[in-house]
């Protein structure tokens, strides 16, 4: 059972990291490329306050952007902000997350996300958890794939085999971290089954798109993954 009040706490944890991490650039390094193609680091931070305003109109019942196009604007027109104002950002967006997340609501409720996706409300500080550890690592600063709580590797390594469980570009595949826990996804696709060894790391980076998977052993082709 997902538990919302932990994740939530978790989500505190990770912007923590991330706003002390940040704070020891400058305002050359945020104009620097970030590891997503096309996006500088700006662009990276820019997302991560937009999205945690964004969560907060999932959980009050509001559409979570006004429009994909006001999205991408939005992000390209605070991306080159300078680092006092991109941190004073993060810190307001994530604040008014955390108290919107504590304040009492049905976590059993459905809530709709981006392009008429629909989850449960408890997970939805997970959804924030995620987009603040991986792109803390798209940042390319130091913190890398490894450092992530191992929990959270685990958990998101099971969240997206289940993205990505019956796709139809995604033959069936066996993801194994060496824990002695296999996990299957894909299966929609013919040219399996295949079998995907790795660390978890390494496994996370080919799920999340972060990693080629070059690091990773494989029986049968590797499968191309859609992008997330």
């Amino acid at each position: 059972m997902i538990d919302h009040a932990h994740d939530l706490a978790s989500v505190r944890g990770a912007t923590a990291r991330l706003l002390s991490a940040v704070a020891e650039l400058d305002n050359a390094a945020l104009a620097e490329a970030s590891r997503l193609p096309g996006w500088t680091r700006g662009h990276v931070l820019a997302h991560l306050a937009r999205n945690a305003d964004a969560l907060v109109n999932v959980l009050e019942g509001r559409p979570m952007y006004e429009s994909a196009e006001a999205r991408d604007s939005d992000i390209a027109r605070d991306a080159p902000r300078p680092l006092d104002l991109q941190l004073t950002d993060l810190r307001e967006t994530a604040a008014r997350f955390q108290a919107t997340g504590d304040a009492p609501a049905d976590w059993t409720r459905t809530v709709e996300l981006r392009n008429g996706v629909t989850d449960s409300a408890s997970r939805v500080p997970f959804r924030r958890w995620a987009e603040v550890e991986l792109h803390h690592v798209d940042l390319g600063i130091g913190y890398e794939l490894e450092d992530l709580p191992a929990e959270f590797t685990e958990r998101e390594i099971d969240f997206l085999a289940e993205r990505f469980a019956g796709h139809k570009e995604v033959p069936s595949t066996a993801l194994d971290t060496g824990n002695g826990r296999i996990r299957t996804t894909g299966g929609g696709a013919s040219g399996g089954p295949v079998v995907v060894e790795g660390t978890a790391a390494d496994v996370l980076g080919w799920l999340a798109g972060r990693r080629d998977g070059s690091g990773l052993t494989t029986k049968g082709a590797l499968p191309r993954l859609p992008p997330l």
